[in-house]
């Protein structure tokens, strides 16, 4: 059931990120206006899902401190955590900046991986640690290069672009544990 619900979700995500909403007359719509350009959907959603993202992420790296059984799970842990700590900062002055109000928790599908991970330690810990993870980041690296392509936002442009290196990053230290299995993508 959650692997249903995590493609469905991401589905989801990626149809909103890849086509902006549109009006009756064809133009994306634009929530309001700002000294760095019109602020549209696709801007408003990369800042809920980034802050949405944080919300889970450094919770999660930081308990890999505690329930990691490999050294270089909590290190990916610790660097994670504290790099979500320094994105959301950036994510909520620029939300701040625009107007967009963001969630105070994160999505059902996030909080369900935190329990699940919540239940776990050790080898068993480390496995899920680093599945849903890199699923989660694989899921918005190319929404993130949507908005990054179309945004008239010079502000979020230049956030999607740091966006882009933070996923990258983290990506690239997950794969580093060596527990990645590149058939398995849930």
């Amino acid at each position: 059931m959650l692997v249903i619900s995590l493609i469905a979700t991401s589905g989801a995500l990626f149809v909103i990120l890849q086509r902006p909403s549109t009006n009756p007359i064809g133009r994306a719509s634009t929530l309001s206006q700002s000294q760095w350009g019109p602020v549209e959907d696709l801007d408003r959603i990369l800042l809920v899902k980034v802050h949405q993202a944080s919300l889970w992420e450094n919770p999660v790296g930081l308990q890999a401190q505690t329930r990691a059984g490999s050294a270089r799970v909590k290190e990916v842990g610790r660097i994670l955590a504290a790099d979500h700590v320094e994105l959301d900062r950036k994510d909520l002055e620029i939300a701040a900046k625009l107007g967009i109000r963001l969630p105070t928790k994160p999505n059902a599908d996030q909080q369900g991986w935190m329990t699940e991970l919540a239940g776990l330690s050790g080898p068993a810990f480390d496995r899920t640690f680093v599945l849903r993870l890199r699923f989660a980041h694989g899921g918005v690296y190319s929404a993130i290069a949507t908005v990054r392509a179309s945004t008239t936002n010079s502000l979020i442009r230049q956030f999607a672009d740091h966006c882009h290196d933070v996923v990258l990053k983290h990506m690239r230290l997950l794969e580093s544990t060596g527990l990645v299995n590149y058939r398995e993508t849930r």
